[in-house]
């Protein structure tokens, strides 16, 4: 079988220290959710050590990372292969996401100072503001994470087992489906829009508000992209 491996040099040069399995894990997965390594691509250990220029030891490493994070599958005899797009995991990212993301966001309301809030509005503002050039399309929020509206309400929460939840595994899938499923036209002004309800339950401090703006929220995103993964993917979150 034809070894597939990322065919583009590494953009930086890897550490040669206790950094290296780190910077090979980041490396790897930020290829495979830009799609330089494409879905069900066979990843092949000798070739990747060569093309990196590693050993096997740090490089298995970094697979089994990337096994956790559930961006990379291992099948007896036929080696690790980055996973495909799957309409049930869809589903269960989305069925997850929608319960965790109403928790961070109740937390959030009681939680949240006022330095969080205003990076919130910031945020929002220039999720706003990129409307004005693009008004179909969202903003790739979980493009850049630091500044990802959904990833500031996490982190405001103050719960450290909710923030790693959602800011791991979870969001890595997230990413990984968000960036091979085409743009929903129509969907970009809506989702802001439902951020500002949510920023707007927040700063009135009312959690019951803030969680259900958030659920509705979630579910909306999955009601537009799930078509895009046929029948399977179509279901209400909810059944």
């Amino acid at each position: 079988m034809e070894e597939i491996v990322d065919t583009r040099a590494p953009e930086v040069s890897l550490p040669a220290d206790g950094a290296l399995e780190r910077a090979l894990f980041q490396r790897l997965s930020e290829a495979i959710i830009r799609g330089e390594i494409p879905l069900g691509a066979k990843l092949s250990e000798p070739a990747l050590s060569r093309q990196y220029g590693v050993s096997r030891g740090p490089l298995r490493e970094a697979l089994n990372r990337l096994e956790e994070r559930r961006l990379v599958e291992r099948t007896p005899r036929l080696g690790a292969r980055v996973v495909s797009l799957s309409a049930t995991t869809f589903r269960e990212i989305y069925g997850v996401r929608e319960a965790l993301e109403g928790l961070a966001a109740r937390a959030a309301a009681h939680a949240m100072g006022e330095a969080d809030l205003a990076r919130l509005r910031a945020i929002l503002a220039r999720q706003e503001a990129s409307l004005e050039g693009d008004g179909e399309h969202a903003p790739n929020a979980l493009g850049g994470m630091d500044e990802d509206f959904h990833v500031a309400i996490a982190r405001a929460a103050g719960n450290g087992l909710l923030i790693g939840l959602l800011c791991g595994d979870l969001y890595q899938q997230l990413r990984l489906y968000r960036s091979q499923l085409r743009k929903v036209a129509g969907r970009g002004r809506r989702a802001v829009t439902e951020h500002r309800r949510i920023l707007d339950a927040i700063e009135d401090r009312d959690p019951e508000m803030a969680e259900w703006q958030m659920r509705r929220h979630i579910a909306a995103s999955y009601t537009a992209l799930a078509p895009l993964l046929g029948p399977a993917a179509s279901e209400d979150l909810a059944e």
